[in-house]
């Protein structure tokens, strides 16, 4: 046989067998289901124009291109939700360890009156360093808002209470390229998927 002649016989049977379970179990890792809700194709890529907090800079979906982004919207004058979700997302960036620099959380503020860039970065900061705040005009927001489906109202204020902001909950979780991939709903409640969310970014983060 020539030196350069395809294998014949049983080994090239073993070969075609070792090849077949190769893609069968690429296939079974590719189609494992994802611990949060699986967006991919339903909602549109990154996408917006805000100022980042910490230095007033203009800053758009592609200065974060290569990361995995963590979208959140709330305010820093959110009472339960928003501190609750913001502490299980740093704790999701600490159980990631080294691997979480890939991560890139984003705090999109639904309240721009009362949340003024120093009070954004310094909200940020209380969570973690891979906490971005970002600002926007109202018609800024809104266009955000509109593209990911996210609804938020303000409700007066009721006696000595001050003006509150309802919103929708969700994470956002984009993977390198801007893509929509996950939605992470009620991150704040005591059924918080900790351990589900954190494996689900490690995942992206392995993709590459």
């Amino acid at each position: 046989m020539a030196p350069d002649a395809p294998p014949r016989g049983p080994t090239r049977r073993a070969l075609l067998a070792g090849g077949v379970a190769a893609l069968a179990l690429a296939a079974c890792k590719s189609d494992k289901p994802w611990n949060a809700v699986d967006v991919n194709g339903t909602l549109p890529d990154l996408a917006f124009t805000l100022t980042r907090a910490e230095d007033g800079k203009t800053v758009t979906a592609a200065d974060y291109r290569g990361k995995i982004v963590m979208l959140f919207f709330g305010y820093t004058f959110c009472p339960d939700v928003c501190p609750l979700t913001m502490a299980n997302l740093t704790e999701v960036l600490h159980r990631m360890g080294k691997a979480a620099d890939a991560v890139q959380v984003l705090f999109v503020t639904v309240d721009p009156n009362r949340d003024t860039l120093p009070v954004l970065t310094a909200y940020a900061a209380s969570f973690d360093p891979r906490v971005a705040g970002l600002r926007g005009s109202d018609n800024q927001l809104a266009v955000l808002a509109r593209r990911y489906r996210v609804t938020y109202s303000v409700l007066p204020p009721q006696g000595s209470r001050p003006y509150t902001v309802v919103h929708g909950p969700s994470i956002y979780v984009f993977d390198r390229s801007g893509a929509a991939r996950l939605m992470v709903p009620k991150f704040y409640d005591a059924k918080a998927d900790i351990a589900g969310v954190t494996a689900d970014m490690e995942r992206l983060v392995a993709e590459g």
